[in-house]
């Protein structure tokens, strides 16, 4: 059977980011930008729950059957057909007047994700991708270069972005990371978003964290593997699912999760009577 298009979902998947864009950048450096806690201690903004609100509508329009799960509201709908927001990946930046944040969009049927937009106007980039019809950037649909992943592969060739140390120390895999960190060519922390997709673009050739919820991940994944590489758990585990997102250019997959699996406990001897 021919590979289901997914055009007038990544159409709207456009739409939908054009839509958060307008709210974003209207609300970047404001300075009547509201910012509060949630219970997880991260920040939320106005403009947050503002994106979330405005894309939900237009989803509401579009794809009434649809369901909707966001980072700042409650899930609506129910179906094998779900879109996933995140209205700012990188509130923390986008607070601190840093323009490395992005608004992050996903379609998934089931557990498989079948499109992604990531809109970071901060840094003037979109990136995009639909199952079976490769991944790109640029700043429309009819203009745009399609995505490849690095060649690499060897570990120590490699290139690692990262988010923060603190999250492997808390997994119980610190010093596995600190060791992959030894171990790689290069490291530097672009962090959130921007980390998996410049593995999509071939820029970096591994990226993870150990701690991520599905609409931190669901974008990034199709648009990693639709450029030819390779997104899983830190478990192995492909997908969405967690725990947290391991992305790389395909070729040092096996040998990162093997760097970063747990260390078994030693088991105290039994000495027999």
């Amino acid at each position: 059977m021919p590979e289901r298009s997914y055009v007038d979902d990544l159409r709207l998947g456009h739409v939908l980011a054009d839509t958060a864009d307008q709210i974003t950048t209207a609300r970047f450096r404001a300075q009547d930008l509201q910012v509060s806690t949630k219970p997880d201690l991260t920040h939320v903004t106005d403009a947050d729950t503002a994106v979330e609100d405005a894309l939900r509508k237009v989803l509401s329009r579009s794809r009434p059957r649809d369901a909707v799960h966001g980072e700042e509201r409650a899930d609506t709908g129910w179906g094998p057909r779900r879109w996933v927001i995140d209205p700012i990946d990188g509130t923390a930046n986008f607070v601190r007047g840093v323009p490395v944040w992005a608004t992050l969009i996903a379609l998934m049927e089931g557990d498989e994700v079948v499109v992604g937009v990531v809109s970071a106007p901060g840094l003037q980039r979109r990136w995009w991708a639909a199952r079976g019809a490769g991944a790109f950037t640029g700043k429309s649909l009819a203009s745009a270069t399609r995505l490849q992943a690095s060649s690499v592969g060897a570990v120590s060739d490699a290139f690692l972005s990262y988010s923060s140390v603190r999250g492997w120390v808390e997994s119980g895999r610190g010093q596995q990371f600190v060791d992959l960190m030894r171990d790689v060519w290069r490291t530097r922390a672009f962090g959130d978003f921007w980390s998996y997709l410049l593995v999509a673009e071939g820029g970096v050739d591994i990226a993870t964290e150990p701690d991520l919820a599905l609409h931190d991940m669901a974008a990034l994944d199709v648009i990693v593997r639709e450029a030819g590489g390779r997104f899983t758990s830190i478990d192995g585990t492909p997908g969405v699912a967690g725990p947290g997102a391991l992305a790389t250019n395909g070729h040092l997959h096996d040998a990162v999760l093997s760097a970063l699996a747990p260390v078994e406990p030693t088991q105290p001897l039994e000495l027999s009577d």
